[in-house]
């Protein structure tokens, strides 16, 4: 009897990623930035050093973001988290162990 044992390589997920690298979004993202890049310094005319590197934020902000680093999901599940958690409002009431919440009676 012939036993069909197919082996899965490794990095068969890589072969979904562009270059082997990247996903759509995160060339996407890429892009949004070198195309704001581009029209920064064409609508700043940049004079000093300073501009310049003002000019290339965003460049380098997004290059940043989708340089392929081990457990890249997990950094970017990481930032999300930390952005849901700066920018949305919280009420955080501190109730403390011996206060009781609701009425009771006392039964004596």
């Amino acid at each position: 009897m012939e036993d069909n044992n197919f082996l899965i390589p490794a990095n068969s997920k890589r072969s979904m990623l562009i270059f082997g690298i990247f996903r759509r979004i995160d060339l996407i993202i890429f892009g949004s930035g070198g195309i704001l890049t581009f029209l920064l310094i064409f609508i700043n005319n940049p004079q000093t050093l300073m501009d310049v590197f003002i000019d290339l934020l965003p460049f380098l902000i997004t290059g940043i973001m989708i340089i392929p680093v081990p457990n890249q999901m997990n950094i970017w599940s990481f930032t999300v988290n930390i952005y849901a958690f700066l920018t949305n409002q919280r009420d955080y009431r501190w109730r403390g162990w011996c206060k009781c919440y609701g009425e009771q009676e006392d039964k004596q």
